[in-house]
């Protein structure tokens, strides 16, 4: 398909014009329902609001909106939010519907403070992305801790009738704003949520996974938010606001070429974190310095992350999170929230469903009213007790909530699923004798013009339910191989991180390498009912976890080596965690592919700065998936066995 200029510029302004607004939306803090007139009245009825600019230590003045219940009859803690999204609406006449994470603490006597992050909208100072962590602060040093501290100091001086303890949370971006402010922590802050955490923007989270870059979301993302902050604002927007007509993402992004192109026409010229970004294509020193999860040290507040495991933004950060803040602070009280949801989901909607799969509950309300606001009632009222459960985990198909004492859950069983001629997924490794005559490996040919599409129909833009979507179009694909295992006499609960360990070989310098863990139904299994979208759930392929790795990276993120040619090569990654029982009567897939487009960027399977990559350097490689006694590809999974300790 060839667009001529005009059509490639008009393409690209329709393609991030319907993709802006759905990520604005989605990347608000404490998301915020449609305006509902009698909600609003109510929250002026029992709100006053306040809006300050809060001193920092180096002199700039943050803006932050404060919502003070008018009822005196008792002290109130703070609720607080720090958002690069905008506290809107501005002017102590305009409120907000709702306040706080959820409808519980708006009703239940919270003070909140909402603030625009250092050099966004109505705040002063320069912005800067991920801003990088500075230990040992001195003077005026500043970073996103010392901005967290400084405010709750001056909010619990300053804000009439606090009770002197100060809660935070946030979701993706002001997830990271929390996190930050859960490092050399004010003596106020009593407990910590961050939700969908921004943590390692290189290896896990957003805009690259293993160094491969995530084209959809971060162009949706950059096109709204990726724009210069000269001065305080109330003004938002940003990108391109042509709507109205639908077309193929797919094919719309394989029209904007090579990634070099499309920041030299989105962007044409004037700085921006994009740029940035195609300055540092290996994990250097810019990317190491904003990765936070290394600085998450004698952690003192209380903390319970959060996360959905079909976030396709920030499922990496949550889990991180947790874990860094078990291993390097040990004594915290640190608990884990996983739940059925996309990026947010258990912050609005009802988190019943995702795309044809079913939850068979409103996971979104249980974890609101039982989890959440339990969780700060406690901490910064002291009513209730406290809940012990180190991890409340939403185990996906059987659809029940566990409770572990630790994640992953102590006591499982390490197991192996080897792949085999045949399409085959077998427990037992590939061995010599009667099978050594059979082909040593499975071939296909990715081709950079062709790449595998991440759904079977993709319209305008990168939609969120892929990421439990049905994988039967790409199993009939001929870039695509899939191992599957035999009918499962007994369900099968794999818990924690997978790991691909793969033998394979490229003809070209690099390459792609994506891993899809599938739950594959019986034939027999029923229908929704209604079936609106008339969809056959006999058969159905449920993607339960995928991952990429890009190639050049298998050894080291700071030093990419080239694939020497048709050479049998280990690749080994980590997908991130699962907890999903394969229920008997289904099979296990396993699927390998070299592309998965536009949420990955095409790899021109050539050793090269993809980032500078012209169209010339794009091209089809043949790839081998090895499956020998010598070459071995599997994957390693750890299972609940029967009566594990939860």
């Amino acid at each position: 398909m060839t667009l001529t200029s005009s059509q490639t510029v008009r393409s690209l302004a329709l393609l991030v014009g319907l993709l802006s607004a759905a990520s604005f939306s989605s990347s608000m803090a404490w998301a915020q329902p449609p305006v509902d007139p009698a909600a609003l009245a109510e929250t002026k009825a029992h709100y006053t609001k306040y809006e300050y600019r809060i001193p920092m230590r180096d002199g700039v003045k943050l803006f932050t909106a404060v919502y003070v219940p008018k009822d005196h009859s008792q002290k109130y803690p703070i609720m607080l939010n720090r958002t690069p999204y905008s506290v809107r609406p501005y002017g102590t006449d305009q409120y907000r519907t709702r306040l706080g994470p959820s409808v519980d603490f708006d009703k239940g006597g919270y003070i909140f403070a909402m603030q625009d992050v250092r050099g966004c909208y109505m705040s002063e100072g320069q912005f800067v992305n991920v801003r990088p962590y500075i230990p040992n602060k001195k003077g005026k040093e500043i970073d996103e801790t010392s901005d967290t501290y400084d405010t709750i100091d001056w909010l619990v001086k300053n804000v009439e009738n606090n009770n002197g303890n100060v809660g935070i949370s946030g979701i993706s971006y002001p997830g990271f704003y929390t996190a930050c402010g859960m490092i050399d922590a004010h003596p106020a802050l009593k407990a910590a949520s961050p939700q969908a955490p921004v943590t390692d923007w290189f290896v896990g989270d957003d805009f690259h996974h293993n160094g491969a870059f995530y084209l959809g979301d971060s162009i949706n993302f950059l096109t709204f938010f990726d724009k210069p902050h000269p001065k305080p604002t109330t003004g938002g927007g940003g990108g391109f606001r042509d709507r109205g007509e639908q077309y193929d993402v797919y094919q719309h992004y394989l029209a904007l070429g090579p990634l070099k192109s499309v920041v030299e026409k989105l962007f044409k010229g004037r700085p921006s974190f994009l740029k940035d970004m195609t300055e540092h294509g290996n994990y250097d020193e810019y990317w190491k310095a904003r990765n936070v999860l290394n600085h998450l040290k004698n952690i003192k507040p209380a903390v319970m992350t959060v996360g959905g495991w079909f976030d396709a933004e920030d499922l990496y950060g949550p889990l991180q999170v947790y874990s860094h803040v078990e291993k390097n602070s040990p004594g915290a009280t640190n608990r884990l929230v996983m739940g059925p949801w996309i990026h947010g989901g258990w912050a609005r909607g009802e988190g019943d469903k995702l795309g044809d799969v079913l939850f068979n509950a409103k996971t979104a309300e249980y974890f609101q009213q039982h989890i959440q606001f339990p969780f700060f009632e406690y901490y910064l009222k002291g009513k209730g007790k406290p809940d012990m459960t180190e991890a409340w985990i939403f185990e996906t198909g059987s659809n029940v909530w566990r409770q572990y004492q630790a994640w992953p859950p102590k006591g499982l069983t390490p197991k192996s699923f080897y792949f085999h001629a045949g399409g085959k997924l077998q427990e037992k490794a590939p061995g010599a004798g009667k099978h050594s005559a059979e082909k040593q490996f499975d071939e296909y040919v990715s081709d950079p013009a062709h790449p595998v599409p991440f759904l079977e129909r993709t319209t305008t833009s990168i939609a969120r339910d892929y990421m439990d979507a049905d994988q039967r179009f790409a199993t009939r694909r001929s870039d695509v191989v899939a191992y599957e295992g035999p009918v499962l006499d007994d369900d099968m609960t794999l818990a924690g991180p997978i790991t691909a360990d793969l033998v394979v070989s490229t003809s070209g310098t690099d390459s792609d390498w994506i891993v899809k863990l599938i739950d594959v139904y019986p034939e027999d299994f029923p229908n929704p009912n209604p079936n609106t979208k008339e969809v056959h759930m006999g058969g159905y392929q449920q993607l339960v976890r995928a991952e990429v790795m890009r190639g050049k990276f298998r050894d080291s993120y700071e030093k990419p080596t080239p694939f020497e040619p048709n050479k049998p090569t280990k690749v080994k990654f980590t997908l991130n965690d699962v907890l999903h029982n394969f229920r008997a009567g289904h099979r296990i897939m396993v699927q390998v592919q070299s592309s998965w487009f536009p949420v990955v960027d095409r790899n021109p399977q050539v050793f090269t700065d993809i980032y500078s990559a012209k169209e010339a350097d794009y091209r089809p490689a043949t790839q081998h998936v090895f499956h020998s006694a010598e070459h071995a590809s599997k994957i390693d999974v750890l299972v609940v066995p029967p009566g594990c300790v939860r």
